[in-house]
Order: C-alpha cells, then structure tokens, then sequence
C-alpha cells in the first residue's frame, strides 16, 4: 500500500499546494511531506483528516493506494475502470469547495 503516494497524486490534481493541504489537515508541512515520501505510516485518524481535507473520501485514498497484487479477486478491468473514474473526479479543484479562511 501506498498511502503517501495517493496522498500526493490527490493533492497534485485538486491543484492544492502542500502547505494548505497541511494547515486544512491540521498538521506540519514536514510531516505532510515525510506522508507524502512514505517515510512515515499516518494514524487513521490523520489520513482521514487529510482525505477530508482534499474532499475525497478515505476509502477513495485506500483504493488509489493499493499496489499491484493488492486488489486480488478484483476484476482487473473494473478495478481499472473505478481508478480512472476516480481520477477523473479528482480534476476539480479543492479551493472551489472549500473556501480559505
């Protein structure tokens, strides 16, 4: 599982830059990017934070970390089909959803 890399991917397409994601996620920028490298594991509670934060759902950034091998049983075409319609919902950007404070 990738969780960093879906972090990022996620972040780059709502066009969001890593320190907003980090202050909407309540959390440093170092941290974000320690995430975001897979240098460090997040706490469900500070993955969903930042799910909630990009508007995707937590289950979405799941789906979008998994790595070859872990979606077994899955068909390969639907599995592929889920991501790119995922991907496709991610090209609005966040700042349209959620205004700055």
């Amino acid at each position: 599982m990738n969780v960093g890399q879906a972090i990022k991917m996620c972040r780059t397409r709502r066009g969001v830059s890593q320190s907003d994601l980090a202050r909407r996620a309540e959390c440093s920028v170092s941290y974000l990017c320690l995430l975001e490298n897979n240098k460090r594991d997040p706490t469900l509670s500070t993955l969903t934070k930042v799910a909630q934060a990009l508007n995707v759902p937590v289950g979405i950034l799941f789906f979008l970390a998994a790595e070859h091998g872990e979606l077994t049983g899955m068909d390969k075409e639907l599995a592929g089909e889920l991501a790119r319609t995922a991907l496709e919902l991610l090209s609005e950007p966040v700042a349209d959803q959620f205004p700055l404070v």
